[in-house]
């Protein structure tokens, strides 16, 4: 699965956000599940994983029963801030009021495709973000490049 793209859409009157076609085609209910998670992300946005995606995520942090302090941290802030979001007949989601309130998203919202989750954000943040990053790509891609070149090989 991977998600790409932008794409504007507007809440409906009972706070439904329609997940562009694009996106739901790469969805396999049997691999991801029916739905996604609603949960804050790492760069102050609102993320939607794919539900079994979010769940072996989730898994791979292992027990928290007596866990390290940041890791309880981590985990309280952002399980108990989620919320599962199944996806209606229409391909629509309903994001909760608190989720919606807290991320400051109404009318108008950016979906980004972002590798294995979907972005939500305002337009206008969106748009200035796009701007703060654009002189930058440069350094971004360099940056990526170290990374990666870091990272330990995966067998595939």
């Amino acid at each position: 699965m991977l998600f790409l793209g932008e794409y504007e859409h507007s809440l409906d009157q009972k706070q439904r956000l329609a997940i562009p076609s694009e996106l739901r085609e790469v969805l396999d209910e049997k691999r991801h599940g029916e739905g996604f998670i609603a949960a804050p992300g790492a760069n102050g946005s609102l993320w939607l994983w794919p539900e079994r995606t979010f769940a072996q995520l989730s898994q791979s942090l292992g027990g928290s029963l007596v866990g390290d302090p940041s890791m309880q941290d981590f985990e309280r802030l952002v399980f108990s801030q989620a919320a599962r979001v199944p996806l209606d007949s229409a391909g629509r989601v309903r994001i909760p009021d608190r989720l919606l309130q807290k991320f400051g998203l109404s009318g108008s919202i950016m979906i980004l495709g972002v590798r294995d989750h979907l972005e939500l954000c305002e337009p206008a943040a969106w748009k200035r973000e796009q701007e703060r990053l654009q002189p930058d790509t440069s350094d971004i891609w360099r940056r990526a490049r170290q990374a990666l070149s870091a990272a330990p090989r995966q067998e595939t």
